[in-house]
């Protein structure tokens, strides 16, 4: 007997495979030959999931951190879960910057040249008057009501809030309430994975309007990337060797199979490329790792939230690549000790850098601005960028899922030793595949 819901469940991924599949094909079919009503339905279902995904993605990542802090014990356990994704976060993150800055030494583009006729192209200047610098930043990070970062969708001080809480959580003298409030919030994510679950079952009709909506944006555009070919190609280059290469040899050292787990996680990274939110596409990608990988609840609900907020590979390869680039152009000789010091500026950065659509372009803007750096050079990126986004996103991912599955080989036999955080929304969880 329990051959058959394996057989059923084998059935039916390859039903959402081919759905999946179908919704691309489609997607770039309405995209490459677009009627009227075509890409109006197109745009309708990539703003729907679009709003789906930040509807259920900023409260996912509030209710499991603070129900993870405030059940977190003093086991060894649960010190091993804080210590090594922090750990694998900086040290992805780094590894990428490096991988950046290494290319980037092997590459040299060179200096874009734009037409002496032809203005150069406007940036949102607007950046520059909304919090350039790290404590106009870290302002803007602290809330000033409680509702306002749910509002506003502010990844960063959703987080900071869910660890407030859960921290006094833990501080609740009266064994009664805080049992009583940890439960409401136990409710309260079995509703959200219930939610999560509804969404999975409709997301190629997603796929469809993503894809649909990509292909006719870069059609519209034209793709010239004329002497921006060089800088593209790095920074896809390095996003790839992070992904390809750095990624699965840190898996290897772990004695993880990086096919079995990239394969996995497939469905999340195919949301976050054409969606480019890897905030977003949180809830696919816990779905991914508990369902696909077997990552362990109380593990995937505490470091994939955590990793979506600071774990940012695709930035800081971005970052770095993009400012040296740009400071080259401004006069700036290009030295290995200037990488160097990059490498340790960008991981930084990026580890900071805010939730928000074109957050590490934005992010550039301000470190460029703080250097003196014309910002009307940062406009003759703005045509490939898209594409840059799509697979920073999709790296970031990726990596996210990697640290998750380390940190889970790590604790091994002491997983249940963990808090049982992640309990609550497990029938849901199971109901999403």
């Amino acid at each position: 007997m329990t051959d058959i819901p394996k057989a059923a469940g084998r059935k039916s991924s390859w039903i959402f495979a081919g759905l999946y599949a179908l919704a691309i094909i489609l997607g770039i079919l309405n995209g490459c030959c677009p009627t009227g009503a075509g890409s109006a339905l197109a745009k309708f279902f990539s703003e729907v999931f679009i709003r789906l995904f930040g509807f259920v993605s900023v409260p996912v990542i509030g209710v499991t951190i603070c129900l993870t802090i405030a059940s977190l014990g003093s086991s060894a356990a649960s010190r091993s879960l804080w210590r090594r994704t922090l750990t694998y976060t900086l040290l992805t993150t780094a590894l990428s910057a490096a991988v950046a800055a290494g290319l980037y030494l092997l590459a040299s583009p060179g200096n874009y040249a734009p037409d002496p006729g032809t203005p150069a192209p406007d940036t949102p200047r607007q950046v520059l008057s909304n919090g350039t610098d790290y404590l106009d930043h870290i302002i803007s990070v602290i809330p000033g009501n409680i509702l306002s970062p749910v509002v506003n969708g502010s990844v960063l001080s959703v987080l900071l809030i869910a660890i407030a809480t859960g921290i006094a959580i833990r501080f609740i003298r009266n064994g009664e309430h805080q049992r009583a409030v940890k439960s409401l919030l136990g409710g309260i994510q079995d509703i959200l994975f219930i939610f999560i679950s509804w969404i999975i079952k409709a997301l190629p009709l997603g796929i469809f309007g993503f894809v649909s909506v990509c292909v006719a944006d870069y059609r519209a555009s034209g793709s010239g990337l004329g002497s921006l070919l060089t800088y593209f190609s790095v920074v896809v280059g390095a996003n790839l060797i992070q992904g390809l290469l750095v990624l699965p040899l840190f898996l290897l050292v772990k004695r993880l199979n990086p096919l079995r787990i990239m394969k996995g996680m497939s469905k999340a990274l195919l949301v976050a490329f054409f969606s480019k939110s890897s905030a977003g596409t949180l809830p696919v990608t816990m779905e991914c790792a508990e369902k696909e990988n077997g990552i362990h609840p109380r593990v995937s609900r505490f470091v994939l939230p955590v990793c979506t907020t600071i774990n940012m590979n695709g930035c800081a390869a971005f970052i770095l690549i993009t400012v040296v680039y740009l400071m080259q152009n401004n006069g700036t000789p290009v030295t290995p000790l200037l990488l160097l010091s990059w490498i340790f500026i960008a991981t930084a950065a990026a580890v900071g850098n805010a939730g928000v659509p074109m957050g590490c372009f934005f992010l550039s803007a301000s470190l460029l601005a703080s250097m003196g750096v014309p910002l009307e050079l940062l406009g003759v990126i703005l045509p490939v960028y898209a594409v840059i986004d799509m697979v920073e996103t999709a790296l970031n991912v990726w990596s996210d899922s990697c640290v998750a599955a380390a940190v889970n080989k790590d604790l091994g036999a002491r997983l249940e030793e963990l808090p049982e955080a992640g309990s609550p929304g497990e029938k849901a969880g199971e109901q999403a595949g």
